[in-house]
This record gives C-alpha cells, sequence and structure tokens, in this order.
C-alpha cells in the first residue's frame, strides 16, 4: 500500500476514509508481499525492525548499494558560528542538494520530489532545522510558542547524519516501488480473499458489527 502505482490504482476509493486492501487467496503471492512489507517496514524504521542480515537488512541505517547521497569536502555545511542556512534549493543537472554554503551529491528528482500523504518530505524535514522555523498562522490557530526560537547557533553534526540517512532511505524505497507496482498488478489480477470470507471465519467484523458499533457510539 506504501507506493504510488497503490494510489493511482485506488485513487476513486481512497476519496472515502478507510484503507482497503487486496488481500491475495495465492500463498505464495501472500508470502512475496510479507517479504516485502518486511523490507519496507525495516526501511521506514531505520533498521530498527526486521533487521535480518541473511536477507540484506542489516541492523541500522539502510544504506544504497552504490552511487548513494554524499556530501563531499567542498559541499561541507559549516557548522558554528556560521548561521543555520535559510534555503534549501534542488540542481537536477549535477543532482545536488543545496543547503546553504553546503550540498549533498547523488541526490536523484525522485529523492527531491518524494512525498508522503502530499507533503514533500525534504521541505518537511528542512523546515524543522532552518534558520527561520516560524509558519503563518491560519485561522484562529495559537501563535508559535517563544520556545521555537530556542535552537542551535548553527548546523550541527546530527544534522548532517539525519539527512544522509533520510536520503538513503528514500532512494532505497523508490528503488523498491517497481516490484511494489508489479506485485499489486499480479495479486489484483488473480484470487482475492473477500471481507465476508474473513468475518465468516471470524478474523473481521462484519460492516453489521461495523453498523451497530457505530449506531451504539452515537446513542452514547
Amino acid at each position: 500500500m506504501a507506493h504510488p502505482a497503490f494510489t493511482a490504482r485506488f485513487q476513486s476509493d481512497l476519496k472515502r476514509p478507510g484503507l482497503r486492501l487486496p488481500l491475495t487467496a495465492d500463498a505464495k503471492l501472500f508470502a512475496e508481499a510479507a517479504a516485502l512489507g518486511r523490507e519496507v517496514v525495516w526501511l521506514h524504521c531505520y533498521g530498527e525492525r526486521f533487521a535480518d542480515r541473511a536477507a540484506g537488512r542489516p541492523k541500522g541505517p539502510p544504506r544504497m548499494s552504490k552511487l548513494g547521497p554524499a556530501i563531499p569536502a567542498a559541499g561541507a555545511i559549516p557548522p558554528p558560528p556560521e548561521p543555520l542556512p535559510e534555503e534549501m534549493t534542488y540542481d537536477p543537472v549535477k543532482r545536488r542538494l543545496h543547503f546553504g554554503k553546503g550540498y549533498v551529491e547523488n541526490v536523484t528528482p525522485e529523492m527531491w520530489a518524494f512525498e508522503v500523504s502530499g507533503k514533500h518530505v525534504l521541505h518537511q524535514w528542512f523546515s524543522y532545522r532552518r534558520r527561520d522555523r516560524s509558519r503563518p498562522v491560519i485561522g484562529d490557530r495559537r501563535p508559535p510558542s517563544p520556545l521555537e526560537k530556542i535552537q542551535p547557533d548553527g548546523w550541527l553534526h546530527e544534522y548532517t547524519t539525519d539527512l544522509l540517512d533520510l536520503l538513503h532511505v528514500l532512494g532505497r524505497l523508490i528503488a523498491l516501488e517497481p516490484a511494489q507496482a508489479d506485485l499489486l498488478e499480479r495479486i489484483c489480477a488473480g484470487s482475492l480473499i473477500s471481507s465476508e470470507k474473513l468475518a465468516k471465519a471470524g478474523l473481521l467484523e462484519s460492516e453489521a458489527s461495523e453498523a451497530e458499533a457505530e449506531a451504539e457510539g452515537d446513542e452514547a
């Protein structure tokens, strides 16, 4: 479910709240999906869960096999007393992600454009580490706390580590997308287990039970 092909295929269905998953009746496809899912969770958790060295998932922050994001000596982001950078830009020709006076090489356009639930991941990450972290007050939202002004005097070494970890994870997630799309296509083309069968087996609440639970909640 965590890939663009799923969103594209079920775009009209996703307008309604709730997640709906095509569940294959083919044991081999199920095992393949579970293995791919473990890889995705391993990436999302930065190697803390589902670590398995034999399966190519060592414990710790994942890394791309080759040509992964890196900061050369010339691209090192200056530490204090240089102030925190204010802008983040991307050069698609050189494939460089620029932060103030520093930059990261081998950043693909797909990494730069990566989104989760409509939010640009790199922009979100940088917005909490830039010099000016203020956001416009919209509607009745409370004004920002003065505590938000408390921040480091300059770029921290931990920020560089976090950034590289994030970029490597994004790179590996993007590399999995074709396999995820192919697997989804094969699952949807094969035999599926319906929600009715799961409910009859006692593995899933029936729609009637859900409706009754909602009605009881409304009465309460």
